[in-house]
């Protein structure tokens, strides 16, 4: 059954905004066996949705609609649905008494404008909204389903996975799917494909995608089949090839992030860890913290942009920095070292290099990057060479950091 998603927003047609509601919805729409046919972006004018939603209409079983749905004159995604559906707005008394409810739980009287967001299509059902004001809205009608979300991230979350995917999840789907995402880190994706392919056999129903982003390369397994066990069972069989082509490369699976399963590793090892940084001024520390529960293996982290701090806080030689520069190997190996004994940890990271856009030499070009790691049994640095993007060499260096010591905890040899 294929489904289409509009975003709304001249806030996303000029860049202002990046649309990462479509995303999510594909996700959501995928794991229940949908196939995603079409997404579009249109802007906020009432004939543009228009358009756009009776192209939908047409095409696609499942149509969900993303933002517009608030208060103010700008907000027109339900006036262009009643032009579509040849339908009249009408007053909800429920969804009036929760808004007003939830404004006087504040101590406020509801303002005049909010009584808008209590209007709903004529024959329509709709979703609560536990965390919002804008309702999701749901039209049925020969065959199709139309549903449309508000435009705030956190809200059409929450609508999409505590009601619109089961909603869905209710209707006849012609085919079972299995998805599988293998997440690896390292390893280029033309590399990938040359240990992967040469022997792979894709049964009928099976694809196998690459999907690259900045250090990584997530491995997308769909299979399709009559029964959900049988669509299972297909997928784990090309999971299970793919885990012996390139098995040290995988760090986790599907929603699985790098910095949250290194810190699950060191959860399990009852291993701390504390990071020294130079280029990335913080970037390192903020991914490991991001992860909930950071607090219990990650001590703490030192900025050390200038060369005094590296010498005065974690014990840099000024001989090393003399010798062979603040961007080298040896600087990575002595930030790390001093980062250890500076914070006591089981291990430590540490990055030095030039992130860009200045700076770059001859022999140390922008995107020279050392990362050095320090452990009761291993020190080491190494040299990484990526582009002229500044913040891509940040994200790079960090990625890079994770990998050196997800393979240092797991004793994976290069």
């Amino acid at each position: 059954m294929n489904a289409e998603i509009i975003t709304i927003g001249d806030e996303i047609l000029l860049g202002h905004t990046v649309d990462t509601n479509s995303a999510f919805i594909s996700r959501q729409l995928s794991a229940i066996g949908f196939e995603v046919t079409h997404k579009s972006v249109v802007s906020d004018k009432l004939e543009a949705m228009e358009e756009a939603f009776r192209i939908a209409l047409r095409r696609s079983k499942v149509t969900i609609a993303t933002g517009g749905l608030g208060p103010t004159d700008d907000d027109r995604t339900k006036r262009a649905i009643v032009k579509v559906f040849k339908r009249n707005l009408i007053l909800d008394d429920d969804i009036l008494d929760t808004l007003k409810n939830r404004w006087a739980s504040r101590g406020q009287e509801m303002p005049a404008l909010s009584q808008n967001q209590a209007l709903l299509p004529q024959g329509a059902t709709f979703f609560p909204n536990q965390i919002g004001s804008a309702v999701g809205i749901c039209i049925t009608e020969q065959e199709r389903v139309f549903i449309a979300l508000p435009g705030v991230p956190i809200e059409m979350r929450h609508l999409m996975t505590e009601q619109v995917r089961p909603y869905l999840a209710k209707m006849k789907i012609d085919q079972a799917m299995s998805i599988v995402t293998l997440r690896t880190t390292g390893i280029g994706e033309v590399i990938l494909s040359e240990k992967i392919q040469p022997n792979m056999k894709l049964e009928p129903g099976l694809k196998l995608a690459y999907l690259p982003t900045f250090g990584q390369v997530d491995l997308r397994v769909v299979s399709t089949a009559q029964h959900q066990t049988e669509a299972d069972e297909k997928a784990e069989r090309l999971v299970r090839y793919i885990e012996k082509a390139v098995g040290k490369h995988i760090y986790g699976r599907d929603d699985d992030t790098l910095t949250g399963v290194i810190g699950q590793l060191l959860k399990d090892n009852d291993k701390t860890l504390a990071v020294a940084e130079s280029c990335t001024a913080g970037q390192l520390g903020m991914a490991i913290t991001d992860v909930a529960g950071a607090s219990s293996y990650f001590v703490g982290g030192l900025l050390a942009y200038a060369n005094d701090v590296k010498t005065a806080q974690l014990g840099v030689a000024e001989q090393i920095l003399i010798d062979h520069g603040a961007v080298s190997e040896e600087c990575a190996l002595a930030m790390a070292i001093g980062c250890r004994k500076l914070f006591g940890t089981d291990y430590t990271l540490s990055i030095t290099g030039i992130a860009g856009p200045d700076g770059g030499t001859d022999e140390k070009p922008v995107g020279t990057v050392y990362v050095g790691l320090a452990s009761a049994h291993t020190t080491m640095a190494r040299l990484f060479k990526f582009g002229n993007d500044r913040t891509s060499n940040r994200t790079l260096a960090v990625n890079s950091a994770m990998e050196m010591l997800r393979r240092e905890i797991l004793d994976i040899c290069n």
